[in-house]
């Protein structure tokens, strides 16, 4: 997974990876379904001001659109020192 804006480290700092681990198993089920959810919320992020979660948003919804791009996020989640 590129983690362009290193969104995955920061939730590995702040001990978030329980949390996100338990969404990718939720949201996995759904693939296409919950990428096209993901898209259509996504621009509700910029509203939070934080464009760090509308890149988090755009990584997870590309992970659940290709096959095994969930298992590679969480290889990536895993593994700090992963490639990028």
């Amino acid at each position: 997974m590129h983690n362009e804006n290193g969104w995955i480290d920061r939730v590995r700092a702040k001990g978030l990876s329980g949390p996100l681990h338990v969404a990718l198993d939720v949201l996995e089920p759904l693939g296409p379904l919950g990428a096209q959810l993901i898209w259509f919320a996504q621009p509700a992020f910029m509203l939070f001001g934080r464009p760090a979660w509308r890149a988090a948003a755009v990584e997870l919804a590309q992970a659940l659109e290709e096959p095994g791009g969930i298992e590679r996020l969480r290889e990536c989640l895993n593994d700090p020192g992963a490639p990028e």
